[in-house]
């Protein structure tokens, strides 16, 4: 034997290079499922940003000083400007309105007083919020395309006195670029929210007003409040919108921000009273213009505002991208919401059915008058697949020695390196048959065994799989029964000892033996579990053997033989222990190659949707509830903690919580009655809420990522799992 020279690396193997080829395949796919997840989270954060959910601030300042402020403000006129750097103020000439409305755009209210403006030929200045534009944007086009003057009223409406420069500068910056992406200009025109008069300004709005001025807005304020946000009624609001003593005002009312039909019908009075008393309509800009003319220049729609900037290069193109990205989160939430609620009802439907279905299951089946049939005693054949399984095929096979049911064991090694066949051979079992082939696959190494099988009925199971002395007998009493073709088992987590291992024992307890109760009585069952399985011989060889067309084989030939006629059913009391993975690594690519190869498996069988016997009910019964429950509402069910987290985060913690907390206790509810069927302790359940939290987003995860390779056609490789062979001989297997 030659020693390799010293620092000499060996030559990787194909196997290893595929392996590592098909890594590298997969990569880009679960950073792109990575990348789908994040641009969910963005998508809400932007649409509760947008609604004042995340980083709304609701504070309002009252009874602050004013000492800071100079008298000249506070008993100026409404418009203050600081051009050259000094503050100074602008009143509305007599018999002159600065119409102006808050709080804007709103897609019921806003159109209606746009409509009445038009029919009165009445300029006015909206001031507006930027969220609301961002929502909205045709609505500010055509306010501004009808000649109507805006001005804006901070992102969020938030108090801009409590916020910090960079809140400051941010509502101010969204605001513009939400106005560039609606409407192509920008504005040089501001009114704080929760403002009115001059001389409500304090020492702490004050700097606020001083360091926009300084960049180069003009903040307006209010001489005349219509309070129609209070809804007094028509004719209040018409008298409280009327200066005195044929004065000029800035007149406030609001088009947004609650019910505004009173507005809606005070507003065309007040234009025909105003303009009775011989009073004129301008904007803002209008009012500014006025102090350095001797007459108001006639109304043009067409003229684009003084305070009005064209929108262009940067901003006009960041300003549409805002826009575009509202739009589809103002899209996407509500379908997400509707969708929630589908997925709850589902969730809830689907928890409510594997009860009801899983205690008729047990009672029918635990019945002392329930028989499938004369008891089966003649010998069946054990198929054991084995690739590198070194670690465990002794245990697998001691326990299959303790058998009370007559078998044969077959093991097929395919391939392995390990020296698995020769450990097989060493143990010196008479019953025992070795077959060894070329690493061809599992599908292959089942059909050897099963061409190789002296008796009619064959049970499957893995290599790192042990099996109660009974469970052989237990097993194959259904095929007492002509029609059924194939029985599932009860596969069981030997190595729960682990925190890996205790959340995949709940799983397989409540989520996969649950199940098979209810597609049992269904007669859909999707899955013969491949740790344990036993088939008729003939049916296996009538629906061509295993496929190696899906890498979920046994999905695979289970939806062959509903569709060939054959019952498939499943045997509480057949119980095996199967190695679980005990790392996270491990988990995921068994749980990615099961739940991926479901799909295949799904779509080879599409055509039994349109079957007709049969073929035709597994179609339309059992694949729309293993499209339904195992892959649709798996992959939305992340949503719901997501929007639970979100609710926590930034609506209601205390409601949210609630909320989860009754989801968690319906599925604790299911899982222990489950426990209870299988006759589990209970004490793993603790482990229950802890799984719920960290192991259940990794199997949505894996799902998505399933999801994304299937989209974008990608082909997985079967993936060897590392065994410990820590799951020993069951007890009673001396």
């Amino acid at each position: 034997m030659t020693t390799p020279s010293r620092g000499r690396r060996r030559a990787p193997s194909r196997m290893e290079r595929a392996a590592g080829k098909a890594a590298a395949l997969q990569r880009p796919r679960v950073i792109l499922a990575l990348l789908l997840l994040l641009a969910l989270v963005c998508v809400m954060l932007l649409d509760g940003y947008l609604r004042a959910e995340v980083g709304g601030d609701q504070r309002v300042r009252t009874g602050a000083a004013s000492s800071d402020v100079p008298d000249d403000i506070l008993n100026g006129g409404p418009i203050v400007t600081f051009r050259g750097g000094q503050a100074t103020t602008v009143s509305v000439p007599d018999k002159t309105i600065a119409l102006t409305f808050d709080d804007g755009p709103n897609p019921t209210w806003t159109p209606q007083v746009l409509e009445i403006l038009e029919k009165y030929d009445v300029p006015a200045t909206f001031f507006l919020v930027g969220s609301m534009v961002s929502r909205y944007p045709g609505i500010v086009e055509d306010m501004v395309g009808q000649g109507h003057e805006v001005g804006i009223h901070t992102f969020t409406h938030v108090d801009l006195s409590y916020q910090s420069d960079t809140r400051v500068r941010r509502e101010m910056e969204q605001t513009q670029l939400a106005l560039a992406g609606a409407a192509g200009i920008t504005t040089t025109l501001f009114r704080a929210p929760y403002s009115s008069e001059t001389d409500a300004i304090d020492n702490y709005s004050w700097p606020v007003y001083k360091k926009l001025g300084q960049d180069g807005y003009t903040s307006v304020f209010v001489d005349t409040d219509s309070d129609d946000w209070k809804r007094p009624g028509v004719s209040k609001i018409v008298q409280w919108a009327t200066p005195t003593k044929n004065k000029g005002a800035s007149v406030l009312f609001h088009d947004a921000g609650g019910e505004r039909s009173q507005t809606i019908e005070a507003l065309p009075q007040y234009i025909e009273k105003m303009r009775a008393k011989g009073y004129t309509f301008t904007t803002i800009s209008g009012v500014m213009e006025l102090r350095n003319a001797a007459a108001p220049g006639a109304f043009d729609g067409s003229r684009l505002q003084a305070a009005h900037r064209e929108a262009t290069g940067a901003v006009l193109y960041e300003g549409k991208a805002l826009v575009a990205a509202v739009a589809v989160a103002e899209a996407a939430v509500p379908t997400l919401s509707v969708g929630l609620m589908v997925v709850g009802v589902a969730v809830m439907g689907r928890f409510g059915m594997m009860l009801i279905l899983a205690r008729r299951h047990y009672r029918q089946r635990n019945r002392r008058r329930f028989s499938w049939g004369p008891t089966v005693t003649e010998p069946v054949s054990v198929i054991v697949p084995a690739y590198n399984e070194k670690e465990c095929i002794a245990n697998t096979l001691t326990s299959l020695a303790h058998s009370t049911h007559p078998i044969e064991i077959i093991v097929v090694d395919d391939g392995s390196t390990d020296g698995t066949a020769d450990i097989a051979e060493s143990l010196g079992m008479p019953n025992v048959r070795v077959i060894r082939q070329a690493n061809a696959g599992k599908p292959a190494a089942l059909n050897n065994g099963v061409r190789n099988a002296a008796h009619d009925i064959v049970v499957m199971m893995d290599g790192d799989t042990v099996f109660e002395p009974d469970t052989v007998r237990q097993l194959v009493q259904p095929f007492a029964d002509p029609e059924v073709g194939a029985v599932a088992g009860n596969a069981k987590v030997g190595n729960r000892t682990t925190v890996i291992g205790a959340w995949q024992h709940i799983e397989y307890v409540m989520g996969f033996n649950l199940d098979r109760r209810m597609y049992d009585l269904l007669r859909c069952m999707p899955t013969i579990p491949g740790a344990i399985g036993a088939f008729r011989r003939e049916a296996v060889l009538q629906v061509g053997g295993m496929s190696e067309d899906t890498l979920a084989e046994d999905t695979d030939i289970t939806i062959a033989m509903h569709r060939a006629g054959w019952r498939v059913v499943y045997q509480e009391h057949a119980r095996a222990w199967t190695e679980a993975p005990g790392s996270l690594k491990q988990l995921w690519s068994q749980r990615y190659r099961w739940s991926y190869g479901t799909m295949q498996a799904l779509w080879k069988h599409r055509k039994s949707l349109t079957d007709k016997g049969p073929s035709g009910r597994f179609g339309r019964v059992g694949m729309p509830l293993v499209v339904l429950f195992q892959i649709v509402t798996p992959v939305f069910a992340p949503l719901i903690d997501l929007f639970t987290l979100y609710s926590m985060v930034f609506i209601d913690f205390r409601a949210a919580l609630l909320a989860w907390c009754a989801v968690l206790g319906v599925q604790l509810l299911c899982a222990a009655y489950a426990f209870r069927l299988d006759r589990e302790k209970y004490r793993y359940l603790l482990m229950m809420p802890l799984q719920q939290l960290a192991y259940r987003q990794m199997m949505y995860l894996v799902l998505i990522h399933s999801c994304v390779t299937a989209l974008t056609g990608g082909r997985l490789r079967w993936q060897k799992l590392k065994r410990t062979g820590e799951v020993g001989t069951p007890a009673g297997a001396s």
